[in-house]
C-alpha cells in the first residue's frame, strides 16, 4: 500500500516542529489511541524498550520545569502534553513476553553490557520517532526537544523505575504562529550514496 500525497504531506513535507500551541486539551483516550499505534513500529528482536510518561497536568509540568533550558520553557508548559520519551536499561526482561519464539533471547543483553546499552538507546530512539509520526497521523502536532537536562529528568521522574531519559516531545494542537519557515535540508546526492 501506498501513501496518498495528503498523508505524506500531513507526516512528512508539510510537517513542522511546533513551538506554540491552541489551548486546546488532549484527552487520554487519544494519548492511548497514539500509544496503540506507535506500539507495532519495529523494534530489533521487538525488544520495545522505550518506555513514554505522558506529562498533561500543571503539576507534573512544574516538576519538569527545573530540568529545562530557558528556551523550552515557554512552549513545554503551554504545551497540552509534554512526553519524556525514556528508554528501559533493563528492557530484556519483558523479552519473555515479547520475543517468546526464543526463550533465551534476554540472555543476549544480559551477558553483553554494551550490547544491552546500544540496542536499549537505539530502539528507544526510533520508537521515539514512531511516537511522533503516531501522533501526527491522528492530527496533533509536535515538537520534539533536547535542551533539558537529562540527569535531572532522571532523577525527578525515572529512578525509581530505573528508566533513563532520552528526549522531550510536546504535543497538542499547532498554533501556526509557532512555525518557522521550513529549514533546508540536504540533497540526495549529499546524503546519500548508491552502491
Amino acid at each position: 500500500m501506498t501513501l496518498d500525497d495528503a498523508a505524506l504531506d500531513a507526516l512528512f513535507r508539510e510537517a513542522r516542529s511546533q513551538n506554540k500551541w491552541r489551548d486546546e486539551p488532549v484527552s487520554d483516550d487519544t494519548i492511548r489511541a497514539l500509544y496503540d499505534v506507535l506500539k507495532f513500529g519495529p523494534t530489533s528482536a521487538n525488544c520495545s524498550p522505550a518506555r513514554f510518561l505522558f506529562l498533561r497536568t500543571p503539576e507534573s509540568k512544574q516538576r519538569l520545569a527545573p530540568a529545562l533550558s530557558s528556551g523550552n520553557m515557554e512552549k513545554t508548559m503551554s504545551a497540552p502534553v509534554t512526553v519524556i520519551v525514556a528508554y528501559d536499561p533493563k528492557f530484556y526482561d519483558k523479552l519473555p513476553k515479547l520475543f517468546p519464539h526464543n526463550p533465551d533471547a534476554a540472555s543476549w543483553f544480559t551477558s553483553n553490557d554494551s550490547l544491552a546499552a546500544t540496542t536499549a538507546f537505539r530502539n528507544g530512539t526510533l520508537q521515539g520517532a514512531y511516537l511522533m509520526i503516531a501522533a501526527r497521523s491522528l492530527g496533533l502536532d509536535v515538537g520534539a526537544m533536547s535542551g533539558f537536562d537529562n540527569n535531572k529528568v532522571d532523577e525527578i521522574f525515572l529512578s525509581s523505575r530505573g528508566w533513563r531519559s532520552n528526549f522531550l516531545v510536546n504535543i497538542g494542537h499547532g498554533d501556526p504562529a509557532g512555525v518557522f519557515n521550513r529549514s533546508p535540508r540536504l540533497d540526495f546526492d549529499e546524503a546519500c550514496d548508491l552502491l
